[in-house]
């Protein structure tokens, strides 16, 4: 039984004067001890059993709940904090899953904030497996946390790379020129602590009582290996059941786009190429979409997508959503490249350019290039560029631009032609805030308009790419990436006869062309998927990495993001811990 406790805020009375005659309406509510939304009394269901030790009546200010006023209107993200706060999945994790341009981060920075505010005792383990993304909790935590939050920073962490707003809220000391590590006492002061998850682990090395922290949030969970997530959790959080205070973990990340980056085939072999968010939705029952879809008491759904043109967002959304996501961008940035005159088809913004061109490698450099291909990306990056007053023509500058290429090489002959070789392009004076880089660069990230490079041209060269993971074939979570990084124009320069025996690749085709977004080379007059499907099935079987029941469940053995041996054939892309 949960006692509840009568008792008015005490906030009621500002404003009200002595002798004010005034009429007032009172609500009486049922919520969690210090959460901000209240319960029907009379409504049941599981928050009526009480997932605190007690709970009391609270006035609840509708206007006057979060600090970001745009989740407002999203119910799947009220849904999502309301249980972190509530903590009514406790000892399970609660999962935010979070499709491309769904606001998990944002979501996840809220949950944060709520708990400090209604919850008076909590302490928070805030990670991400990057510094980046330490750094973007960071940032959007102080904004209303400014002295409630410590962003704990590795000792080999370049201080260049670290940015201005956060050096006063870390353990960099400037006047020694170097970084420090507070007494364990200092550490506890603060009601959040931010951390990449091995720097976690000097928490676990300082003995941080096993209590202390009530709450661990993991970003980008699902892009981390699961070892990786258990070093920010063994040691460090005290599992206790339902009804008691502390013990909630909260997992954000998508199992839909690329996982953990892994460099060792037997390390790959033995599914740590799996994350724990992934392996949690896959084989856990709690995690289990039901009829009625996902239970909400252990995981929400993210639904409405802020970043993508409805176009751009419909293919991924079929393959990999079950169609549920919903096109909710601002109207007038998604649709400023609609009448674009580069357009095939005006108001169609994706365009597929079909490109014969040639495989080629340099010396003894493992790296594919496609000089075809590097030079379409050009031509048009010069029509997107060029200063032009023709009506349908957006302004743009090169930050709003990005290149994508799963090859080194590539990306470097891209950059060549942009930087040095084209006078057009070279001559802008921010031509070098356009980025160029691999999808696992551009994870997390979007731009206005987004173009992609496959390179692959020869079937000779398929073996390869599956032996080492490399390319878009076989690859729906770098083929998923790479298409949701585009706000409002996606432009994708390949060869439409190889990318058309890849199942993911062949819908998109076939969506590009029934649409008019098709242009370049002759299109194909039929694209034999079964052909290719026998081709990659018959390759796979000769690859031991590649196996799995079904292309989009996502098992430890089927590891179709950013495996294991790609690496020793091209370097790690990503260099942060």
């Amino acid at each position: 039984m949960a006692t509840v406790a009568h008792a008015f805020s005490r906030g009621l009375p500002w404003g009200l004067a002595a002798a004010l005659r005034c009429e007032i309406q009172v609500r009486l509510w049922a919520g969690v001890l210090g959460a901000p939304w209240g319960m029907d009394l009379g409504s049941g269901g599981p928050e009526a059993s009480g997932t605190l030790d007690d709970f009391k009546f609270i006035f609840l200010d509708p206007c006057a709940r979060l600090y970001d006023r745009s989740l407002e209107s999203n119910p799947e993200q009220l849904q999502a904090m309301k249980h972190i706060v509530r903590g009514t999945t406790r000892p399970a994790p609660y999962i935010i899953f979070g499709p491309p341009g769904t606001g998990k981060t944002v979501t996840l920075v809220e949950a944060i904030k709520q708990v400090v505010k209604h919850l008076p005792k909590a302490h928070i383990l805030a990670c991400t497996p990057s510094n980046s993304g330490a750094d973007l909790l960071c940032q959007r935590l102080r904004v209303h946390l400014p002295s409630s939050i410590y962003r704990l920073l590795a000792p080999s962490r370049d201080i260049r790379m670290v940015p201005e707003d956060i050096k006063t809220c870390c353990n960099w000391d400037a006047q020694k020129g170097e970084y420090i590590y507070p007494a364990k006492k200092h550490l506890q002061q603060y009601r959040v602590l931010i951390t990449t998850l091995i720097t976690a682990s000097r928490l676990v090395s300082a003995q941080f009582p096993i209590d202390h922290f009530t709450h661990i949030f993991i970003d980008e969970a699902g892009h981390c290996m699961e070892p990786e997530s258990l070093v920010a959790i063994a040691g460090l959080m005290d599992v206790k059941e339902t009804g008691n205070p502390g013990g909630q973990l909260v997992l954000a990340g998508d199992p839909r786009q690329l996982g953990p980056v892994l460099r060792s085939p037997l390390a790959q072999k033995h599914g740590l190429g799996y994350s724990l968010l992934e392996r949690l939705l896959t084989y856990n029952s709690l995690y289990k979409k039901g009829p009625n879809g996902y239970d909400p008491q252990f995981i929400t759904k993210l639904l409405r997508n802020y970043r993508s043109h409805p176009t751009i967002l419909d293919i991924p959304n079929q393959l990999y959503y079950d169609g549920e996501l919903q096109a909710c961008a601002d109207v007038m940035d998604r649709e400023r490249f609609c009448r674009w005159e580069g357009l095939p088809r005006q108001g169609f913004p994706i365009i597929f350019h079909g490109v014969m061109g040639k495989d080629e490698r340099e010396g003894n450099s493992p790296s594919f290039f496609n000089p075809e291909e590097a030079a379409t990306v050009t031509s048009y990056l010069k029509q997107l560029l060029a200063p032009s007053s023709k009506k349908g023509k957006a302004r743009l500058s090169p930050r709003s631009v990005g290149v994508i290429s799963p090859y080194r090489k590539q990306v470097e002959k891209i950059r060549y032609c942009i930087t040095k070789l084209d006078r057009e392009l070279r001559g802008l004076d921010d031509i070098k805030e356009l980025k160029v880089g691999s999808v696992e660069e551009f994870q997390g990230q979007e731009r206005s308009v987004i173009l992609i490079s496959t390179v692959r041209s020869s079937q000779s060269f398929v073996q390869l790419d599956l032996d080492f993971n490399l390319g878009f074939l076989k690859n729906p979570k770098r083929f998923n990436v790479a298409v949701t990084r585009a706000k409002a124009l996606l432009i994708v320069v390949g060869n439409p006869l190889l990318l058309g025996h890849d199942p993911d690749w062949k819908t998109f085709l076939e969506f590009c062309k029934e649409n008019g977004g098709y242009t370049g080379c002759p299109f194909p007059a039929k694209l034999d998927l079964q052909q290719g499907q026998d081709l990659l099935q018959g390759l796979s079987k000769l690859s031991p990495s590649t196996s799995g029941p079904h292309r989009h469940q996502n098992h430890p053995q089927e590891r179709e993001g950013e495996g294991g041996l790609s690496f020793q054939v091209e370097p790690e892309w990503r260099n942060e811990l």
